[in-house]
């Protein structure tokens, strides 16, 4: 036991006086054997570690598609909550929508009615008391989603008479919107003023009839 001991002191004295940059690996089988166990011990650990490190790869590539993976699916169920959030707000809008659209198209004229509609018009005219000049419906006109029915309005009475006319007109139950206005005095020494003025009804698109003119968007 006091050899192995004795021994173990004599190689380590031996150690802390080598110099290691003297040594040469050509001549490794000379080396105190304290610095061969050290070196084995030492090729041994970086062989283990590269062996490791190339065993781990695989794992190591599948971890990060993982964490990639778990990037993204927190990122979609932040959207689907988000989403999911706005559901009820967007299916009340969405209701609103219908119901607007219900509206309007209880607007609409179909084109069996434009009859009716010349005659309110005209109706109009005479409760205000004008003079009824000209009021023509005129070919409708077929657009992408819809179609007009223009009517050219002349007619002539007072000023007051003929706002009226013009508000009685855009209260009527169909849609109709006023264009192309044009007022003027019928005589210099009378109070009469002569209007004209075109009236756009609308009806839904795909409706035939034999005077229909197709044209582009407005």
């Amino acid at each position: 036991m006091k050899g192995y001991v004795r021994q173990w002191r004599e190689e380590w004295q031996r150690l802390r006086t080598l110099d290691w940059q003297a040594l040469d690996l050509q001549e490794a089988g000379a080396w105190p054997w304290a610095v061969k166990v050290l070196s084995g011990v030492l090729v041994f650990l970086v062989a283990l570690t590269l062996t490791g490190w190339w065993w781990a790869g695989d794992y190591r590539t599948a971890l990060a598609a993982a964490q990639r993976q778990e990037v993204r699916l927190l990122n979609d169920y932040r959207g689907s909550v988000h989403a999911a959030g706005l559901l009820a707000h967007t299916r009340t809008q969405l209701a609103e929508l219908e119901a607007q659209m219900v509206q309007v198209r209880a607007t609409l004229m179909p084109h069996a009615d434009t009859t009716v509609l010349l005659d309110s018009i005209i109706n109009a005219a005479d409760d205000n008391q004008l003079v009824i000049e000209a009021i023509q419906l005129q070919p409708a006109i077929a657009r992408a989603a819809y179609i007009e029915y223009p009517l050219d309005i002349q007619v002539q009475g007072g000023y007051h008479q003929l706002a009226q006319f013009i508000r009685d007109i855009s209260t009527l139950p169909r849609l109709i919107t006023q264009h192309a206005f044009t007022l003027a005095p019928v005589d210099p020494q009378s109070d009469m003023l002569a209007l004209k003025l075109v009236a756009k009804a609308y009806g839904e698109a795909g409706q035939t009839h034999d005077d229909e003119r197709q044209e582009g968007p407005p």
